[in-house]
């Protein structure tokens, strides 16, 4: 199962013309490992390479299937019709279905998670500009959705940068963790098939051998694969639904881009709508769908079974497309992200001064003033504020209990905003170091 919007270079593949294609470079690969150990005759081994230039006949395959019941007999069947009669005497010598499906089938995932590192990379270099152009653009930080203290849109940036350049290290743990093949036969005991044969196969496929296999490639390894992915979506989510609650009209601080000709609503012509970001939300739950059956598929009955395999068709083509699909949406709307300073402007300013709380307090503990009757004072002037819409600085002149600690110059230095971004190039260095 392909998604409709697969770009062509994931869709590749996944495509059965790409993985018969694998199946039978690591069938010739084997058959010239046995040559070089003299199991079969080196020019035998030259004549099943002669199908290396032939577009494999899909359906003839499916009709053979038809009747074996079986995808790998089936192939090798199609590919004995192909190659001399002799030399398919060699086909599959030794080995076992499962030496074939896993092999191909980490393939497979090791060069989509290239094109999923790629996309990572490119994210990466996105947050990096986006995040120096607003480095000082200031807006309210928000805990519990409610107004904190002031922070920069820059470091909102930031934070995804360093978030995504984590899941790149994770993504990269994921595909070493994918890229091993295993030939070792029927339970993993090598009884029919040297270990210089997988070795031999592993390398010329981009392969490490697997460490110890039954008649399969221990699941854990893709448990963790797909664990990976699933964090990575949840990431693009995060972002997503900051730039959603950013983009709601009494927010309003940045926008999806809106193209010209483009329509938000079919009832309401007024409409702008993060529809990219909550794609993306909608994205990211169907690539964490593949954690527990992935999870699941660890453990197999004794040396193996098939219950992983039909779970391993889908969400191996499924989430890897839908990650890719996420992760060049997120980065169009990064790159194409209309911001308004001005309106971030308007909401630091909309609580009359309160995200200045904090520092007063503590300029009343540093005074001498017990911390427990500074939070009091403070607040009770914070309530007041909220309640009938004065300023913050103005009631806290007038009180007594502060003004007999703090004069008047001193509040309004506390006031001063460009004291909450004073560690702004510290905290970059440390994401994007020099």
């Amino acid at each position: 199962m392909i998604p409709r919007y697969s770009r062509p270079e994931m869709t590749e593949i996944w495509s059965p013309q790409s993985k018969y294609r694998i199946w039978f470079e690591i069938e010739a690969h084997a058959c010239d490992a046995m040559a070089s150990l003299g199991i079969m005759p080196p020019e035998l081994a030259k004549e099943i390479w002669k199908a290396k230039e032939t577009t494999f006949d899909v359906q003839r395959i499916a009709d053979i299937e038809a009747v074996t019941r079986h995808d790998v007999i089936a192939f090798l069947t199609y590919l004995s019709e192909l190659v001399d009669k002799d030399a398919s005497r060699y086909l599959h010598f030794g080995m076992t279905s499962s030496d074939v499906l896993d092999t191909c089938f980490n393939i497979q995932l090791s060069r989509a998670c290239d094109l999923l590192i790629a996309d990572l990379e490119r994210l990466l270099a996105t947050l990096k500009e986006s995040a120096f152009t607003y480095k000082y653009t200031a807006c309210i930080g928000r805990s519990h959705g409610v107004h904190a203290e002031p922070t920069t849109f820059g470091l909102k940036l930031a934070l995804a940068h360093a978030e995504m350049a984590r899941n790149l290290n994770r993504l990269r743990s994921a595909r070493d963790e994918i890229s091993v093949g295993a030939i070792s036969g029927a339970v993993g005991t090598y009884a029919h098939v040297e270990p210089a044969v997988e070795r031999h196969v592993c390398a010329a496929m981009g392969l490490r051998p697997e460490t110890i296999s039954t008649q399969v490639v221990p699941r854990d390894r893709h448990a963790a694969f797909f664990a990976a992915l699933a964090i990575i979506a949840s990431s693009i989510e995060r972002i997503a639904t900051e730039i959603r609650h950013l983009q709601r009209s009494e927010v309003r601080e940045v926008e999806e881009g809106f193209r010209k000709g483009q329509k938000g609503s079919s009832a309401m012509p007024h409409k702008r709508n993060p529809i990219y970001t909550e794609n993306i939300t909608g994205l990211a739950r169907l690539v964490r769908m593949s954690i527990q059956p992935a999870l699941e598929n660890v453990a197999l009955w004794h040396e193996r079974d098939i219950s992983h395999s039909s779970v391993e068709r889908i969400i191996g083509p499924d989430t890897t497309t839908i990650l890719d699909f996420a992760l060049i949406r997120i980065d169009n709307v990064v790159r194409n992200l209309v911001v308004h300073p001005d309106r971030m402007k308007q909401n630091l300013d909309l609580l009359k001064g309160l995200t200045n709380s904090q520092r007063v307090m503590l300029a009343l503990v540093e005074k001498g003033v017990a911390r427990d009757d500074a939070y009091r004072v403070v607040q009770r002037n914070a309530m007041k504020t909220l309640d009938q819409d004065i300023e913050f600085i103005d009631l806290l002149k007038r009180d007594p209990e502060v003004a007999g600690v703090l004069s008047e110059a001193e509040l309004e230095e506390y006031f001063d905003p460009a004291f909450h971004l004073r560690q702004l190039d510290s905290i970059f260095e440390r994401v994007f170091p020099s």
